[in-house]
């Protein structure tokens, strides 16, 4: 009775000293400068449907086989499922573990004459068990650490996912866009060459020179010229995308009309909605921050001693080989141990841990103030380029009308040669940039719904 009083208190004290952990306690920052970051991390609803806004079909299967076929993406969820594991096996650190094992040995000694030729003969059996006792908290403390370092992992698989489908709708933005580019150019190619026939015409007539013939001509081969440069923009493009749904170049399957995604609704952003709360490169580096200080309470409690205890429970069995109650065992070893001679390197320790949580800190702030930049610039810069696309429709439509009035009147001889050549280059030239701004507004959509992590909804 007086033994099992001694040994419920004896383990009431250690339960009890163990409760103590020593390091800061982990609160996640609520602002950095003005900004409101106290808003836990969530996937965005449209996270993994938003491309589905542009109602293309082609789109829609390429960013499914990339989320089920990407090398990237699965390396993202492998590193996901190693870093719970590495949580779960650091959590188990706290609790007692033990071995079951079975030894036989035979053995003959020679050293004094007496056992000459005599083979003895042994058997144990029975568990080993041993128990770091957390008096200051170390092990949970790299329990938080893990388990702070397992959601970062799996926060940087939902920022992988949002990265991924931005890439695919933004390589098929340049895919699309190079197949409208070559596709201008060739019809640019074919209006030059009607030119170039009436020029002959006249020059056959003897109405036009062999200068207006050549200067024609000079702006036809710089046409044609550009093509190839359009071609290897498209094979670009293939390959990229051909990369990101791990398949071979020219396996795509697209057809071959050129057409970009356009929105039926406009998109909207909600005043006062929180979007960072969105952005997963914030929420991995908040964890990040949150493992940092986490390893300052783990290099901390080497100031202070530890304690383990070691055990056995089970047979020692001499000669006869016989398990009984004659032959049980157990023993008991606590040990203690202080790195009381090494607390210089400790306390060395224990400043790298702090100087990586200030680097952790000052990274997440950093992370807050770019994602906050970066969604006003995805906006500011789809506006402009919306104004700009639209500016240059207008201009194109302009062009060609100048064009066409230029040509019947060199044609009925009551126009300049040059009038002609220059409407035909500003022709040219504006619907190759009218091109390039619809690729371009396309891609910068894309940007919003990547920099709001999918947040963005549709009005």
């Amino acid at each position: 009775m007086h033994n099992t009083l001694k040994l419920t208190t004896i383990c009431v004290l250690v339960m009890s000293l163990s409760a103590c952990v020593v390091g800061p306690d982990y609160r996640p920052p609520a602002k950095v400068a003005d900004i409101n970051v106290s808003q836990t991390y969530q996937q965005a609803e449209l996270a993994q449907s938003w491309w589905q806004a542009f109602d293309d079909e082609s789109l829609n299967r390429l960013i499914k086989r990339a989320l089920d076929e990407n090398r990237t993406l699965a390396q993202a969820s492998a590193n996901v499922e190693r870093a719970y594991a590495v949580f779960r096996d650091t959590k188990n650190d706290i609790l007692p573990k033990g071995t079951l094992d079975a030894e036989y040995q035979a053995s003959e000694n020679a050293t004094l004459q007496s056992d000459n030729n005599v083979i003895t003969r042994g058997y144990s059996a029975g568990a080993n068990l041993s128990w770091d006792v957390d008096l200051f908290g170390k092990l949970r403390r790299a329990t938080e650490a893990a388990e702070a370092q397992a959601q970062q992992a799996d926060i940087l698989w939902h920022d992988a996912q949002v990265q991924l489908i931005s890439q695919v709708a933004t390589s098929y933005g340049e895919y699309r866009g190079a197949q409208l580019r070559l596709q201008v150019a060739e019809q640019n190619v074919q209006n030059l060459q009607q030119s170039r026939a009436i020029v002959m015409a006249r020059l056959e007539a003897g109405m036009a020179s062999e200068l207006e013939l050549a200067q024609i001509d000079v702006q036809l081969h710089q046409e044609q010229a550009a093509i190839p440069a359009y071609r290897v923009t498209l094979l670009t493009a293939d390959a990229t995308l051909s990369a990101l749904l791990a398949q071979r170049p020219g396996q795509l399957g697209l057809d071959d009309a050129p057409h970009l995604p356009q929105l039926k609704q406009p998109v909207a952003v909600v005043e006062g909605e929180n979007y960072l709360r969105y952005r997963a490169d914030v929420a991995s580096s908040e964890r990040l921050l949150a493992a940092r200080m986490a390893e300052i309470g783990v290099a901390t409690a080497d100031l202070y001693p530890n304690i383990s205890v070691r055990g056995f429970l089970g047979f020692l069995s001499g000669p006869g080989l016989s398990l009984g109650s004659d032959t049980k065992s157990w023993s008991v070893a606590p040990s203690l141990s202080w790195q009381a001679a090494d607390l210089g390197s400790v306390k060395a320790r224990i400043r790298q841990a702090e100087a990586s949580s200030e680097m952790a800190l000052a990274q997440f702030e950093q992370e807050v103030f770019d994602a906050i930049n970066e969604m006003q610039l995805a906006l500011n810069s789809y506006n402009l380029s919306r104004e700009q696309q639209l500016s240059t429709q207008r201009q194109w439509e302009a062009s060609h009308k100048a064009v066409n009035i230029a040509r019947e009147r060199y044609d009925a001889g009551t126009g300049e040669f040059l009038d002609l050549l220059d409407s035909e280059r500003e022709l040219l030239r504006s619907r190759d940039q009218l091109a390039q701004l619809q690729q371009q507004s396309f891609i910068r959509l894309v940007d919003i719904y990547r920099s709001f992590g999918g947040g963005i909804k549709l009005i």
